[in-house]
């Protein structure tokens, strides 16, 4: 039986998809994905996560389609059902619902091995222990003003890796002011370099309430053969906390 050829809508699971050897399956691919660098480049651009060209993808009649619930449109997957495609929808909100979407991806496109060694390298290293504890905000957007809150899997791994997010009792993206910020005294301040592109200009806006740390945002949101490396980084991160 021929393996079924891949589109995928979302950047994190492109690379996850590579890195399980089945890159010369991807006919299909956002502008957004671009790991691995130097390799990804020979997949065709089929639009971006929130814009992709439906008629296109369905032109290239892919075995599946991956999607993510979050970074793609509801009215894109629907269209894409609509044309008889089979999308996978992907919506991990903590560590191990990242965990279940790697094995389950792996087994649907016959990686399972792969996907199984992930895991528990990802297990292997949530058990490692932890010495820091502190108080940390994570900035996601600047105009407004928006935090990492509960109910999201950059707030589970940063939590997993140690941290305290001052913003656990919100959901998800929440607003707020710089006052209550204050109020809630971080020790210390992320600036991810995505979706936002935090750069260290930016730092200056929280001179005062703790030292910030301009990171990259991949760590926090792209899930897949980064979670090892991302807890790890966080670990050191908050060690350095003082």
């Amino acid at each position: 039986m021929t393996a079924p050829t891949i589109v995928s809508l979302v950047p994190s699971l492109t690379e996850l998809v590579w890195w399980f050897g089945l890159g010369e399956r991807l006919v299909g691919r956002t502008r957004f994905c671009i790991e691995p660098a130097g390799e990804i480049e020979r997949v065709p651009i089929i639009g971006g996560t929130k814009n992709p060209h439906v008629d296109r993808i369905v032109a290239l009649r892919p075995g599946v389609v991956i999607a993510n619930k979050e970074e793609n449109r509801r009215e894109d997957v629907e269209a894409l059902r609509e044309a008889g495609l089979d999308v996978l929808l992907t919506d991990p909100n903590t560590v191990a619902e990242a965990v279940e979407m790697i094995m389950h991806l792996g087994a649907r496109l016959g990686a399972g091995a792969r996907a199984a060694g992930l895991a528990t390298e990802i297990e292997a290293e949530l058990r490692a222990p932890v010495t820091a504890q502190p108080r940390v905000f994570v900035a996601v957007w600047k105009e407004p003003f928006m935090g990492l809150g509960a109910d999201s899997y950059g707030h589970d791994l940063i939590e997993r890796a140690g941290a305290t997010n001052v913003l656990r009792d919100r959901t998800r993206y929440p607003e707020l002011s710089r006052d209550e910020l204050a109020a809630l005294k971080p020790d210390l301040i992320l600036l991810p370099d995505e979706p936002y592109p935090f750069k260290p200009a930016d730092a200056e806006a929280f001179n005062g309430l703790a030292p910030c740390r301009i990171i990259d945002g991949r760590l926090l949101w792209w899930y897949g053969p980064r979670i090892p490396d991302a807890l790890r980084a966080l670990r050191r991160a908050f060690e350095d906390v003082g």
